[in-house]
């Protein structure tokens, strides 16, 4: 069933400006329970970093959580978009063609407003699959 992702999408999605630490953005993500957030200067979409940006790019690399910036291990521009008035059907299509589990939702101007994520989708077009069901399910804490 297509719905536009205004629908379905998390809004509000928790943003940081490019020059913070990544010990900063990891506890951002502890504190509202989210995988990822997005890197942003004013209102402008700079990239999206995710826990595993942090694990791989980050601390397996040897930088330091302490001083190394966001923007030096974020996704960065092109950085795939979708906007509130896109179909679900578009988000799963660009999902599988850049292999990505979390799209962010911009206004027209560019100013993120949401995330769409794998587990929104699976519960919008799955219903009562293990996927949708673990999507719905409260995290382990």
């Amino acid at each position: 069933m297509t719905r536009l992702i205004r629908d379905v999408m998390t809004p509000g999605a928790e943003a940081v400006e490019p020059m913070t630490s990544l010990e900063r953005a990891a506890r951002v993500m502890r504190e509202h329970d989210v995988g990822d957030v997005l890197v942003a200067y004013d209102v402008d979409l700079f990239g999206v970093l995710t826990d595993r940006d942090i694990v791989v790019r980050g601390i397996a690399e040897g930088r330091d959580p302490h001083t190394t910036p966001v923007g030096s291990l974020c996704t960065r521009p092109p950085v795939v978009t979708v906007t509130p008035d896109d179909t679900t059907d578009h988000a799963v299509e660009l999902m599988r063609q850049y292999a990505v589990r979390r799209l962010p939702v911009v206004e027209h101007g560019g100013a993120p407003v949401g995330v769409i994520s794998l587990g929104d989708l699976a519960t919008l077009h799955e219903e009562h699959t293990v996927l949708s069901d673990i999507s719905g399910a409260d995290p382990n804490r």
